[in-house]
């Protein structure tokens, strides 16, 4: 039966018979007569289909969710009997907004010091991917903003506050400053992450409230590197939280200046499904961010 479950749950995931079988690591004639095998179970239609996948059912969507609750409950037991309190072993996936992947490793570093037989899977994603991934059982735990738009019911360990900075050259514009403006920083060439990052979101916003019309940026990319390699060129500037700025090697002409007036401040941190019980591996970890959380 959990295996049926896990099924549902990759074909509502994939939308595709084929992808899901292959995800599932099994052909697609044992993957189709498992999912017909647990309707058969139950008695009751879980998905619209004739040649090709078209959604679930209403019944399906409600044994969907009923799913995510006895797999995500089953992988816990399984690693709770199997764990040790002096060895934990495992693989963690975790995944992060761009903008906090450099945060990672204050949790991850500690947490295999401790247990080495720990392996993790991080991910770059969109805070809003983030949530989805969370849902579906793909990830263990994700770093987001906690502060800015909806989250849902889900638990959160605040981790710290992001500030913003502008990454420039001391030849361009601004690059000689001891502070700036959003004002004054709406005004010049940027690259920047992609709209659908929350981050991009937020500084739009900061920008167009002090510019009517702040300048297209002449890149975009999901990837923080990305940036900061065009920034290097001295060809544009960017706009970066103050924690990612902090583990960049910025030598020769790079500089990180703080953007003041006003000086945005956001929540970032840990975010996991609201479950109980947690698995000793995902305890230990929520233990690491516990250490180096923000006070109450």
């Amino acid at each position: 039966m959990i295996d049926k479950l896990e099924f549902l749950m990759a074909l509502a995931r994939e939308k595709s018979f084929s992808r899901a079988a292959e995800s599932c690591g099994v052909t697609q004639p044992t993957f189709s007569a498992g999912i017909k095998q647990l309707e058969d179970s139950l008695g009751v239609l879980l998905v619209n289909r004739s040649s090709r996948f078209h959604g679930l059912t209403a019944e399906g969507e409600r044994v969907l969710e009923w799913a995510k609750r006895i797999v995500s409950d089953t992988r816990a037991m399984r690693q709770d009997v199997r764990a040790s309190n002096a060895a934990l072993s495992g693989h963690l996936r975790i995944a992060a907004v761009p903008t906090a992947l450099g945060m990672v490793a204050e949790l991850t570093t500690p947490l295999r010091a401790k247990h080495p037989a720990v392996r993790f899977t991080i991910l770059s994603e969109s805070s809003r991917k983030i949530l989805s991934l969370l849902d579906d059982l793909e990830i263990d735990a994700g770093l987001t903003y906690l502060d800015n738009e909806p989250l849902g019911q889900i638990r959160t360990v605040p981790l710290y506050h992001e500030r913003y900075r502008l990454l420039t050259t001391v030849t361009r514009p601004l690059g000689d400053r001891a502070t700036v403006t959003w004002a004054e920083v709406a005004r010049i060439p940027l690259c920047l992450l992609t709209p659908d990052m929350q981050n991009r979101r937020i500084i739009d916003r900061l920008l167009s409230n002090h510019c009517p019309e702040p300048p297209t940026p002449m890149l975009e990319s999901n990837s923080m590197v990305v940036l900061f390699a065009h920034v290097r060129t001295g060809e544009c500037a960017s706009i970066v939280p103050e924690a990612f700025a902090g583990v960049l090697d910025l030598e020769g002409p790079v500089r990180s200046i703080p953007i003041v007036e006003p000086q945005e401040v956001h929540k970032i941190g840990l975010v996991l499904p609201r479950r109980e019980p947690m698995t000793p591996l995902l305890r230990a970890f929520v233990a690491e961010a516990n250490r180096i959380a923000l006070p109450d």
